[in-house]
C-alpha cells in the first residue's frame, strides 16, 4: 500500500489534509511538532485525529524547542501578544507579515517529514498550506513549496534515484468555506482539532486562526463543532 507522511498539527488545515490522504488511498503516517507553540495543547488534539484515523501506533511527536528559545513570534515568545483583529487574507503586494509567523517553521517541518518520508517508504507528504484563506506566511505560497520539492528531489537517496518525494498541498488554492465543505464532505473530525493560537480549552474566538475558521464555517454555510469563548 502506498504510504503519505501528513504534518498534523491537530488544526482544521492539517486534519482535511489526513482526510484526502486517506481518500487518496494511501497509508497514514502522521507528524506533529512540539516548538514550544504557546498554543502546545495543539498536541492532543492531533493525538486524538490520529487515534480516529487508527494510526496512533504511526503517530509522532518530534521536539523542536529551540524555536522558543529563539522567539521572534507571538507563537514561541510570551511577550508578543497574539492579535485579536485581522481576519482578512493579507495581499502579497502589502508586504505585511503578521507577528505570529514563525520563522524557518515550515522549512524546518519539511525537511524532517522529508527524513521520515524516506525512512518508511512514503511517496507523499501531505502539508495544509494555503494561498488564499491565510495569514500572509511566505511559507505558505506555491512558490515556496515548488522550491523545496526540487530540494527533496536532490537530496535524497529516492530522489537521485528517480522516485522523488513529492509533496502534496490540496489546500493551497481552496478559500477555508471551500476547505470546511471538503472536510465534512469527506468526514474530517473537526470536532477533535483547534486552531486557536491562544492555546486554551475553549478557543478564544478573536485571534487571527479563530477568526479565519469562523469565517470559514459561516460562509460554507455550517457550524464550528467546538466551543468557543467568543
Amino acid at each position: 500500500m502506498k504510504k503519505a507522511v501528513i504534518i498534523l498539527s491537530g488544526g482544521l488545515d492539517s486534519t482535511t489534509c489526513m482526510g484526502y490522504a486517506k481518500e487518496a488511498g494511501y497509508e497514514l503516517y502522521p507528524i506533529t511538532f512540539n516548538y514550544g507553540q504557546r498554543h502546545i495543547i495543539e498536541l492532543n488534539n492531533a493525538r486524538a485525529v490520529a487515534e480516529f484515523y487508527g494510526v496512533s501506533d504511526r503517530f509522532k511527536v518530534i521536539e523542536l524547542g529551540f524555536l522558543r528559545e529563539f522567539g521572534g513570534s507571538a507563537l514561541t515568545d510570551d511577550t508578543i501578544a497574539v492579535p485579536k483583529t485581522g481576519a482578512d487574507p493579507v495581499p502579497e503586494e502589502a508586504g505585511e507579515i503578521p507577528v505570529t509567523y514563525v520563522p524557518g517553521r515550515n522549512l524546518l517541518f519539511l525537511s524532517i517529514a522529508t527524513s521520515f518520508a524516506e525512512t518508511v517508504g512514503a511517496e507523499a507528504i501531505y502539508i495544509g498550506v494555503n494561498a488564499l484563506d491565510y495569514s500572509g506566511y511566505p511559507d505558505c505560497r506555491p512558490e515556496f513549496i515548488a522550491k523545496v520539492e526540487e530540494v527533496i528531489a536532490i537530496a535524497t537517496k529516492i530522489g537521485v534515484e528517480g522516485k522523488p518525494i513529492s509533496i502534496e498541498t490540496p489546500l493551497i488554492h481552496l478559500t477555508k468555506a471551500g476547505i470546511v465543505a471538503e472536510g465534512m464532505r469527506m468526514g474530517v473530525p473537526y470536532q477533535l482539532t483547534t486552531s486557536c493560537y491562544n492555546g486554551e480549552l475553549e478557543a478564544c474566538g478573536e485571534c487571527d486562526s479563530c477568526r479565519l475558521r469562523l469565517k470559514g464555517f459561516a460562509e460554507a454555510g455550517l457550524t464550528d463543532p467546538i466551543a468557543y469563548k467568543k
